[in-house]
């Protein structure tokens, strides 16, 4: 918990309530669904939360945005967004129901108000947002294709509507055809080697009308 507190000293009482909880709640829906690994659970707060917080070094949410989380597994990146900006709401979507339970149970036991969640592909998702976040569930040219036409219009933020993508390593060839695309190295906000080589992804997309 310490690691949360060195890189966002501002958090409220009941942030740091909510952010210590984490461990105990994950460790205790781990034993009974599987969903991190034992090591990841070891370094939740490194591996998963300050990982996911990393978009929180590159945007900040305004009050009212609409933000999915696809792909979202145990709930990263958007349970610990959705603890660190209450008033934007997280719509946390996977495919995998067990994974989308355990969203929901520890949703519940930090009562996290701005967060629901959908079991079933994105695809199908038929709602716009501000900003897409994930951290690494596909190729670039894939999610795009996922995510196209839930973007919305009206621009509220100084980075434009689109993706904000967790990602690591060499990025070259996956961006090549995303020349809009800019990339945010984490150890320049992070300064433990696990952020190496991991980055967040910012590309911004066009409003395409009501997706079909």
């Amino acid at each position: 918990m310490d690691i949360i507190l060195k890189y966002f000293p501002e958090l409220s009482d009941n942030q740091i309530t909510q952010f210590s909880k984490l461990q105990e709640l994950y460790q205790d829906w781990n034993l009974k669904i599987n969903v991190v690994s034992r090591k990841d659970i070891d370094e939740l707060y490194l591996r998963h939360v300050l990982h996911s917080l990393g978009i929180a070094k590159v945007m900040q949410f305004k009050a009212g945005a609409q933000v999915m989380d696809v792909g979202t597994g145990g709930g990263f990146p958007g349970i610990p967004l959705a603890i660190l900006f209450p008033e934007t709401q997280f719509h946390l979507v996977d495919s995998i129901g067990k994974k989308i339970k355990v969203v929901n149970e520890v949703s519940e036991g930090l009562q996290l108000e701005n967060l629901r969640t959908t079991h079933g592909r994105v695809e199908e998702v038929k709602e716009e947002y501000d900003f897409i976040v994930s951290r690494a569930v596909a190729q670039m040219e894939t999610f795009v294709r996922w995510t196209k036409g839930k973007i919305a219009k009206k621009q509220n933020h100084e980075l434009k509507n689109g993706i904000l993508y967790l990602k690591g390593g060499d990025l070259s060839e996956e961006l090549r055809n995303f020349p809009k695309a800019t990339i945010y190295d984490l150890p320049n906000y992070f300064e433990e080697d696990f952020f190496e080589t991991k980055k967040v992804v910012h590309l911004p997309l066009k409003y395409q009308g009501k997706s079909k």
